[in-house]
C-alpha cells in the first residue's frame, strides 16, 4: 500500500511521498526558546547538517534519571558532532508545571550541558513538527517519556528507541556511532 501510495503522489505532483525522505523543513525551520532563558535558537542554523540524538523528556517520570546518561553521550561524541537534544513535555502529566523547576531538573541536578528547550508537544493533533516528521519517518511516536530518536546529517530519522532503552545500551550507542 505504502509503495502504491507513493508512486500516486510521484504521477500526480511529480515527487515522492515516500516515509523514508526527511521533510527538513519539519525538523529545522523552527526557532525555540531554550529552557528556562530568552535565548532563542536557530533549528536550522544550529542542527542542520549535524547527526542529532532527540529525546522527548519529562522532570517527574520514572525515566527521569536518564538525564545522567544522556550527558555522558553528549560528553563522549560532540567533539564527533553529535548533538544531543532534549524537548521537554507535559503529554505524559509528568513534566514540572514551570521552566524554573525543570531547569532545576536538568541543570542543576543532573548536570545537563547539551540543548534543552521549552516545552513543547510531541504526541496527537497538538504533536510540534518536529515530532511530527520523527513519528511520520521512524513510525514511532512517543509513547512515553525519554524516546530517544537518532538522526542523520541529512535529517533521517535512522533509529528509534523506547524509555526502556537506557543512555547506555550498545544499541543505541551502535546506532548512534552510524551517524557519525
Amino acid at each position: 500500500m505504502k509503495r502504491l501510495l507513493t508512486t500516486l503522489c510521484a504521477l500526480l505532483f511529480g515527487h515522492s511521498a515516500s516515509a523514508s525522505e526527511p521533510n527538513t523543513d519539519a525538523l529545522y525551520h523552527h526557532q525555540l526558546k531554550r529552557l528556562h532563558s530568552a535565548e532563542v535558537v536557530d533549528l536550522r542554523e544550529r542542527f542542520a547538517g549535524k547527526p542529532m540524538l532527540v529525546i522527548n523528556t519529562a522532570s517527574f517520570c520514572g525515566f527521569t534519571g536518564q538525564f545522567e546518561g544522556l550527558e555522558a553521550l553528549h560528553q563522549r561524541y560532540k567533539d564527533q558532532g553529535l548533538m544531543v537534544v532534549g524537548f521537554p513535555s507535559d503529554d505524559f502529566n509528568q513534566e514540572a508545571k514551570n521552566e524554573e523547576k525543570s531547569a532545576e531538573v536538568c541543570f542543576v541536578n543532573f548536570g545537563v550541558t547539551f540543548d534543552m528547550f521549552s516545552p513543547i508537544h510531541v504526541k496527537g493533533d497538538n504533536a510540534h513538527p518536529i515530532f511530527r516528521e520523527i513519528a511520520r519517518q521512524s513510525d514511532t511516536p512517543p509513547r512515553w517519556n525519554f524516546y530517544k530518536y537518532v538522526i542523520d546529517r541529512d535529517g533521517k530519522v535512522t533509529a528509534a528507541f523506547s524509555s526502556m532503552t537506557s543512555p547506555d545500551s550498545d544499541k543505541l550507542r551502535k546506532a548512534i556511532e552510524a551517524v557519525l
